[in-house]
């Protein structure tokens, strides 16, 4: 019995796998209410009158407050945690997701206004969530599971196409586009509280035993970052110095700009793809809801098997840049095959390349893997706040273009050549920009950590390499 016991505590809990399992829900439903405009769409542009420019206006606003909150976010993170501040970020997007139900009282201009005030402000409460994603990745694990736990908690924004896209359609069909914000907000308000129960750095987590606590510090996870008083107490000006280190980087900025780019398909599909479906294929919203959650499914797959591929890489000996710009430059290959809807009018082969699409673009979203393998140990929040404010920028760009051709085309052709373009230019930045994989280290010595000797800092650097 002894004997048995003691086996038992030797051997490492995976308390990161749980953890890991919140991250995901508490995505799933972030992506979800992003979505949420999308589905309503369509029958509020003919209820409202609204042109294909002033939908693109409207799709955009989220992405407008959500990538200026972003290096602030970032920082907040830094300074407190990403426990606390990732809970009020869930409970804040859900009241103002189920608030623009509300619209439905107010009446042509003045719904549009509200409607673009309220997405403001939900950009800006879910500006925290994927640096802190990655930041709690980075803490709970080690670099040759890193890949995977990315992958996963990305793999997200799939899934909450293939969970919520039928619910959706179902709700604005049956009982109108409000009680979809309604419902929404209820989940993510749930959700918040579950957040607040379950989710604890790993050095304070009373689940966790010493074995996997090891674990997970011998593979390269920053344990440390998510302890309480433990969080960098930088002001603005160290904030400021770290932020143009980073930029100055070019290895960043080729991530930086390969994540704009993937992230144009990301809100692709998140705005204007049920339109599409139902504008440029005649689907009825209803159908268009059923029919959207194929292509997830196959990005959902894409995703778990893009970083399941990038870290069976690593353990088998590739480099960390050869793991991991692999499945990016091959997904984003397939994510072209897009354009081909172009070229057929059958709808299941549309939804058959859709779907081929959306799954290469799973493969190939492998950036937060990387902002975990590169960020400085200091700056985890600002590293990924600097991210998500490259990549989502394509959040404002990418509605507003695609609305200008459509106005001006009468046709989704050119709004796909656009997306399938942005794919190409992610291969070229990850191939001829990005150049080795590493973690970066700042120059100041005041914004480093002291190391204790020269051959603990070697060796912590051929950990990450």
């Amino acid at each position: 019995m002894s004997g048995s016991m003691a086996a038992s505590a030797d051997r490492p809990s995976r308390v990161r796998w749980i953890i890991l399992a919140i991250l995901f829900v508490a995505t799933t439903i972030n992506f979800a209410d992003r979505a949420t405009m999308s589905f309503a769409g369509p029958e509020m542009q003919k209820l409202l009158g609204l042109s294909p420019v002033q939908m693109g206006f409207i799709f955009s606003a989220f992405a407008w407050s959500y990538v200026a909150m972003q290096l602030p976010g970032g920082w907040l993170l830094d300074r407190y945690g990403s426990r606390n501040i990732y809970f009020c970020s869930i409970l804040l997007w859900s009241l103002l997701t189920a608030a623009m139900g509300f619209a439905g009282g107010f009446a042509g201009a003045s719904a549009v206004a509200f409607l673009f005030g309220l997405r403001l402000l939900i950009g800006a409460a879910e500006a925290p969530s994927f640096p802190g994603n990655s930041r709690i990745a980075t803490a709970w694990f080690p670099t040759a599971e890193r890949g995977m736990a990315a992958a996963i908690f990305n793999s997200a924004q799939y899934f909450a196409t293939v969970l919520f896209a039928p619910l959706m359609g179902w709700l604005v069909h049956i009982y109108g586009w409000q009680s979809m914000f309604y419902t929404m907000g209820g989940l993510g308000v749930a959700m918040a509280f579950v957040w607040k129960k379950t989710v604890y750095g790993p050095q304070v987590h009373p689940r966790v035993n010493a074995a996997e606590l090891a674990y997970i510090q011998a593979g390269g996870a920053l344990t440390g970052i998510e302890q309480t008083g433990q969080a960098p107490k930088s002001g603005a000006g160290d904030s400021w110095a770290i932020i143009k280190q980073l930029l100055a980087n070019r290895m960043l900025l080729g991530v930086y700009i390969g994540q704009y780019c993937i992230t144009t398909l990301t809100y692709f599909f998140l705005t204007w793809f049920p339109v599409y479906l139902v504008n440029e294929r005649h689907m009825t919203i209803l159908k268009a809801g059923f029919l959207a959650a194929l292509p997830a499914v196959a990005g959902f797959v894409g995703g778990i098997l893009g970083g399941v591929v990038s870290d069976r890489m690593i353990e088998r000996g590739f480099s960390l840049s050869v793991a991991r710009k692999t499945p990016i430059v091959a997904g984003l290959l397939l994510s072209m095959a897009m354009i081909v809807c172009n070229y057929v009018s059958v709808d299941w082969i549309v939804i058959a390349m859709m779907s081929l699409a959306f799954f290469g673009k799973g493969v190939g979203a492998l950036g937060w893997a990387v902002v975990s393998d590169t960020s400085p140990r200091e700056a985890g929040g600002l590293s990924g706040g600097l991210f998500n404010t490259f990549g989502n920028a394509a959040g404002i760009t990418t509605p507003i273009v695609i609305g200008y051709i459509l106005q001006n085309t009468g046709s989704f052709s050119g709004a796909l050549v656009f997306v399938g373009a942005n794919a190409a230019a992610a291969i070229f930045s990850y191939l001829f920009i990005v150049g080795e994989i590493r973690r970066v280290e700042l120059r100041k010595p005041e914004l480093r950590k002291p190391e204790t000797d020269s051959s603990h800092q070697t060796h912590q650097a051929s950990e990450i390499s």
